[in-house]
């Protein structure tokens, strides 16, 4: 797995930290996602917000100005490693706070090699952009997962190809036998979807209900935290629902998952034991097979079958935008801290005790 460019960025972006006035840092993210929540979050814990911005986005973004101290605007994402951009950040003390949108719109190389702190490990950019890396890390901590299959490979049943990114379910597509599978795929390289069709993952298709839960790794503290769970709501498998089957056949309709929005879960006390240990597991498998580890907000993303066993299909290293419905605290956020705790604010607060006890190298890269 190469890592030359994380390691590069990560030991510029340790040398422009020592350079940093740690009075004003600054919380800087793309402003897309989850960033409203991250700019609350910073704000409730002190800190300045800076909005990296595309033209035209900005003014959607100026009426939560209250919300933004700064306000770095670009023409194109791409732009965020231009010399510039990067220097201005650095003059601003910024620590930079990846989303889901963050690799998919600046590029892997600009996103793993800017010379600015991120908060968290910029070494779980490159293995989220290879569908069986994250399958590999998932197996690797212990998880029970989905059966998978590569391209050629005999199916004997039902299964979803997703693609390879961060594209909120965009082309992924069920098939019942290889045949299926390989016009699909096809499919999706003349739609300039897929570079080749061996980007893609082929997992068996687990039946249950798809729940999502949302964890942070203190390194400050030392302790996995689950801060709250949700289901996702995609087009069109979700409104085939509402359809009685004989319509769906009739219309031949082709399921979609892209996701549009999220609906809160809390699940049955039983499940928490469950649900954490997997957590602490996942981290522990970063620990090993990407040193430091994770860092702050992750997310498992599971199927819980009629018999209560949970099994994960997929991991986001970021904050998640299910998250978003949180933005009061969820739950599970009370438990810890006995006040609102957003992700986006519990972001904010390690950086902020991981300042005053003078060990900020702990959770930026």
């Amino acid at each position: 797995m190469p890592l030359l460019e994380a390691l590069h960025g990560e030991a510029m972006s340790k040398e422009a930290l020592e350079k940093y006035d740690f009075n004003a840092i600054s919380i800087a993210t793309l402003a897309s996602h989850s960033s409203l929540q991250i700019f609350r979050g910073a704000k409730q814990e002190g800190f300045r917000t800076v909005a990296i911005v595309v033209e035209n986005r900005l003014w959607f973004y100026k009426q939560f100005k209250h919300l933004i101290d700064y306000f770095i605007v670009l023409r194109s994402w791409r732009e965020l490693c231009r010399r510039d951009v990067v220097e201005e950040l650095k003059k601003l003390s910024a620590v930079i706070v990846p989303h889901g949108s963050y690799v998919e719109y600046v590029g892997l190389e600009c996103a793993e090699s800017i010379e600015v702190p991120i908060f968290g490990l910029r070494k779980l950019f490159r293995v989220e952009a290879d569908q069986w890396a994250k399958m590999k890390l998932l197996q690797e901590a212990g998880i029970p997962t989905p059966r998978l299959y590569k391209v050629g490979e005999e199916i004997d049943r039902l299964v979803i190809v997703k693609l390879p990114g961060a594209k909120g379910g965009r082309g992924y597509f069920l098939a019942k036998n290889s045949k299926e599978v390989l016009e699909g795929l096809r499919k999706r390289v003349e739609e300039g979807l897929l570079n080749s069709l061996e980007e893609a993952m082929i997992q068996e298709y687990l039946f249950g209900v798809p729940a999502y839960y949302h964890y942070f790794y203190s390194p400050v503290l030392d302790r996995v935290e689950m801060l709250g769970a949700d289901i996702r709501y995609e087009t069109n498998i979700d409104g085939l629902k509402r359809l009685p089957p004989k319509f769906s056949i009739e219309l031949d309709l082709e399921p979609t998952f892209v996701v549009v929005g999220n609906i809160p879960l809390v699940l049955r006390e039983s499940l928490l034991p469950k649900v954490l240990e997997y957590g602490v597991r996942f981290v522990e498998a970063t620990k090993r097979m990407l040193p430091p580890g994770a860092i702050g907000p992750f997310c498992l993303e599971s199927i819980i079958g009629e018999d209560m066993e949970i099994r994960v299909f997929e991991f986001s290293g970021r904050i998640v935008a299910g998250t978003n419905i949180y933005v009061n605290g969820s739950p599970y956020s009370y438990l810890y801290w006995d006040e609102p705790m957003s992700t986006g604010r519990r972001i904010a607060r390690e950086l902020k005790m991981a300042i005053e006890k003078g060990v900020l190298e702990k959770v930026v890269t």
